[in-house]
């Protein structure tokens, strides 16, 4: 039985790829923080699967790292823990360095010293392109906007140099943005749709929202991570964009999902200049060429209709939730 290790198990990728893991016939052992209330909800149903476990530790914290590669001795290792949000990383530049930069140089070497035989992979960003104009690929200029983007390019290079310096079997898989329904409440994407569904169910009667003319490549999560899995199992180690190749702005993607509800979204939405960013990035949009010819990986769902595919699912919630009051 294959071992895998995942760091960000309680995220949404880490949730998705447990689930594909899992299926796959793997042991799946993940990382959790440490907090006084349990945020576990996006894995609360594979609580009972004896083939998962998981550990307390923090990828501030390298000895928690060293000791958990030692002990499982994965054969894969998914770097998907972060300190995601963008527009935070402003505001908290060296915590999101110390997790998404160093953090994964503390864990790589602990699968250095641990000197056993891994498959590493680190999720990198579109936010390393930033100003850099679409589309871009695997060989386009990095150009990171943000703390956020700047540490992703950091752990970025610094796979790459492991996989040169000591024969590691590490790749980037630099993904463009992919959503859905276990997205975090804060993301742009997320906000809209269970805007939506609060506003068509009559509990809130708008969302307020940034520059809404940023485009974006938006894709289905869950087809991201058998990406993700793909890239390990390939013969080489190398880096891959995974995009759908279809860029939409944040007002396209907002008319799609209030259209999908029956509302005209001009009727609910509100600007508010305190959700844009100091520097902006105005268009990622990516070219997955590489990973269709190498890996034989294909994005289905592009970002109209990740919208409406979002809606239903917080629709669904909605109405669950008021059916309880």
């Amino acid at each position: 039985m294959k071992r895998a290790f995942i760091t960000g198990i309680t995220g949404q990728d880490g949730s998705y790829l447990t689930e594909l893991l899992l299926d796959k016939g793997y042991e799946v052992h993940g990382l959790v923080r440490r907090a006084s209330t349990l945020n576990r909800v996006r894995i609360d149903h594979l609580h009972d699967n004896p083939n998962l476990h998981l550990h307390y530790g923090d990828l501030t914290d390298g000895v928690s790292l060293v000791n958990l590669i030692h002990a499982i001795e994965p054969h894969e290792v998914y770097n998907l823990g972060a300190q995601s949000h963008v527009k935070v990383s402003f505001e908290m530049p060296e915590y999101t360095a110390s997790t998404d930069a160093v953090g994964t140089l503390r864990l790589l070497e602990a699968i250095r010293a641990a000197g056993i035989d891994c498959r590493f992979y680190q999720a990198s960003t579109s936010e390393m392109f930033g100003a850099t104009p679409p589309p871009q690929s695997e060989s386009s200029i990095f150009y990171p906007r943000s703390p956020y983007g700047a540490a992703k390019l950091y752990s970025h290079w610094v796979t790459v140099n492991y996989r040169e310096a000591y024969d590691l079997f590490a790749v980037s898989g630099i993904l463009f943005n992919h959503e859905s329904p276990r997205r975090g409440e804060s993301f742009v994407t997320r906000k809209i749709t269970r805007g939506v569904a609060a506003i068509k169910a009559g509990v809130i009667d708008h969302i307020d929202l940034g520059n809404l003319e940023a485009v974006r490549d938006w894709g289905f999560a869950p087809e991201y991570v058998e990406g993700m899995w793909r890239m390990l199992q390939a013969d080489n180690a190398t880096d891959y964009v995974l995009a759908t190749g279809k860029g939409y702005t944040v007002k396209q993607f907002a008319e799609a999902a209030f259209s999908h509800a029956g509302l005209n979204w001009e009727d609910h939405v509100h600007y508010d200049k305190q959700y844009e960013r100091p520097t902006e990035v105005d268009a990622l949009i990516g070219d997955p060429s590489k990973a269709k010819e190498l890996l034989g990986w294909e994005a289905k769902t592009d970002g109209l209709g990740l919208a409406k595919l979002m809606v239903d699912a917080d629709s669904a919630d909605m109405k669950r939730f008021l059916d309880r009051r």
